[in-house]
């Protein structure tokens, strides 16, 4: 494909005013990688008025068509991210339905999405009041245990495993209950011996990257699980490229659940863009001892992996004959030196004050 346009200046945005240092400067580097990937210039400056052609890289998925307004953005050409109309749409919220029809509901909620992802998705409910908590919990625990997640948690962080109702009902009891469940919260099917494959494009100037691969966990300095890196396959082209290498059955069904909840979210939320396109994919076994999946979450934003996506996207603007790549991204809360090759995404301070190191790696595809 041919680029779409040379004169774009890179933005790093954070949207978070109190964002840790970590995610700040992660944004920064990604945007300035980006810019050198491209031959682009990289700004400081965010303002759409200095006579830029600004290409936006924002921490968040953009909320609002007064946000995207004052950021300069139109379309998907104009940021690496996403925009939505509404806070809960960029959110694993959307993942599931509500409990029934009388259930509480964000303004704009579509019902239609999970319709549309019935089958892609685990077993789930989400909830959005503390009156719905309780019998949507009471009808997803007769199946067995479940995970809480609350919507806006990332990287694992504030999730539950809730074994029985009376387990449920001391969350329920808490001083922080009403506020948790008010935000909004997910409750949903627990799978064990859990893989999360990683399913997602790419559109930057003219140029679509699809992949697949897996995630890692870790451990952070609170001794935490939490997110830990990607392993990722990626091709230049779309899904009919990535399915057409010989992947693994069980890769090549997180790919068509990936498509359901991309095609889902496309016609549910038509207002809804975005340039980057991650889901998260859970496969595993449930409480009968059966093989089941599901689509966890999307992320239409900067995230994990997308330092491997921007080391896919240099290999292929620097070689453009080369069709795949394997490349990971990592992070690891121990202090270490970087392996060969590696490059530096960012090392220092944690969102905790402790140790963080950031790196991403390239290998060659023998497929």
């Amino acid at each position: 494909m041919t680029p779409v346009n040379r004169n774009k200046r890179v933005v790093a945005y954070s949207v978070n005013p109190q964002a840790p240092r970590h995610e700040v400067e992660t944004n920064r580097a990604l945007a300035q990688w980006l810019a050198q990937i491209l031959g682009w210039e990289y700004d400081d400056s965010h303002d759409p008025q200095a006579g830029h052609d600004l290409y936006l890289l924002p921490t968040q998925t953009l909320i609002g068509a007064e946000a995207a307004m004052r950021l300069g953005v139109k379309g998907p050409e104009d940021v690496w991210g996403g925009y939505v109309e509404h806070d809960f749409i960029c959110t694993k919220a959307i993942t599931h339905g509500l409990l029934n029809k009388d259930a509480v509901a964000p303004k704009g909620w579509s019902p239609l999405f999970a319709k549309l992802t019935r089958g892609a998705v685990l077993d789930g409910v989400t909830v959005f009041s503390l009156k719905d908590a309780r019998p949507a919990a009471e009808h997803l625990l007769y199946t067995g245990p479940i995970r809480l997640k609350p919507i806006h948690a990332c990287a694992g962080r504030g999730q539950r495993l809730i074994k029985s109702l009376a387990q449920f009902d001391e969350i329920v009891a808490g001083p922080d209950a009403q506020a948790l469940f008010r935000e909004g919260v997910v409750l949903e099917q627990h799978l064990n011996e859990v893989k999360t494959q990683s399913v997602g494009q790419s559109f930057i100037n003219g140029k679509v990257l699809s992949y697949c691969g897996v995630q890692h966990l870790t451990h952070d300095s609170e001794g935490l699980e939490v997110y830990g890196g990607s392993d990722l396959l990626v091709v230049q082209g779309g899904y009919i490229e990535l399915l057409r290498l010989e992947l693994p059955d069980d890769v090549r069904e997180a790919v068509r659940l990936a498509q359901v909840f991309d095609d889902a979210a496309n016609q549910a939320y038509p207002s809804f863009f975005a340039s980057r396109r991650n889901y998260d994919i859970a496969q595993g076994l449930d409480t009968a001892g059966q093989p089941r999946g599901g689509v966890l979450e999307q992320s239409w934003r900067m995230g994990g992996a997308s330092s491997a996506e921007l080391a896919a996207l240099q290999v292929f603007v620097e070689a453009p004959q080369t069709c795949a790549v394997r490349v990971s991204s990592v992070e690891t809360y121990t202090e270490q030196p970087l392996p060969p090759g590696a490059r530096e995404v960012y090392r220092g301070a944690a969102h905790n004050g402790d140790f963080l190191l950031k790196y991403v790696t390239v290998q060659s595809y023998d497929g």
